[in-house]
Formats: C-alpha cells, sequence, structure tokens
C-alpha cells in the first residue's frame, strides 16, 4: 500500500558528510511524521531524528548540532544531512513514516524502507 525508497548511503571519512533522502508513494492520504532509525548488528532500531508535518524536530542526542531532518510535504519526502561523520554513526538506516491511507481511513500505521548503508572509516 505505501512504500519508502531510500538513497543516498555510501563509505565516506571521517568529517565527511552524506545526505540520504526517502520518499514516499502509494495510496497516501496524509503523513503524519517520518524520520530515520539507525541499527547496527545484535541491536535494536533506535531513533536519529524525525519529522512532523508541522515541522517540529525531534534529534537524538548524539547527533545534535551534526544532523539536520528536512521534509517536503508536497513530495513525500525527507531528508538527513548528516555532517561531521564519525566512525560511530556507521549503520544500516532505515526511514519510517507514520501513514494513512486512502483506503483505510483513520487508521495509521508505520511503514519501513529497505535500509541504507553508512559507513564512515578511514
Amino acid at each position: 500500500q505505501v512504500q519508502l525508497v531510500e538513497s543516498g548511503g555510501g563509505l565516506v571519512q571521517p568529517g565527511g558528510s552524506l545526505r540520504l533522502s526517502c520518499a514516499a508513494s502509494g495510496s497516501i492520504f496524509s503523513i503524519y511524521a517520518m524520520g530515520w532509525y539507525l541499527q547496527v548488528p545484535g541491536k535494536q532500531r533506535e531513533l536519529v531524528a524525525d519529522i512532523t508535518s508541522g515541522g517540529r524536530t525531534n534529534y537524538a542526542d548524539s547527533v545534535k548540532g551534526r544532523f539536520t531532518i528536512s521534509r517536503d510535504n508536497a513530495k513525500n519526502t525527507v531528508h538527513l544531512q548528516m555532517n561531521s561523520l564519525k566512525p560511530e554513526d556507521t549503520a544500516v538506516y532505515y526511514c519510517n513514516a507514520l501513514v494513512s491511507t486512502a483506503q483505510a481511513m483513520g487508521v495509521i500505521r508505520n511503514y519501513w524502507g529497505q535500509g541504507t548503508q553508512v559507513t564512515v572509516s578511514s
């Protein structure tokens, strides 16, 4: 019903930058929030940043001042600008969206992208 497609991951040196993007498609009625989560082997996913449809943002303490989340509501997209990257930022980054669909009015569900690998290494 709803698909999230991520892009922008890759290999960068410490101190470098990447910009992740996620586009939502399908029978979307409304997206209430979108965000980015990271996961490393053997651990649970954890929040990196999220943003509501009204533009309210939330960041993990570890990325404040380095990462910036933004959203284009008209295009159902979210971006994560990652600057001053550190080796500990290495992870798979997953896009998440809180969505209601036209076919199920009043029902709000979480959707996930396939993940994009970010590796920070010299």
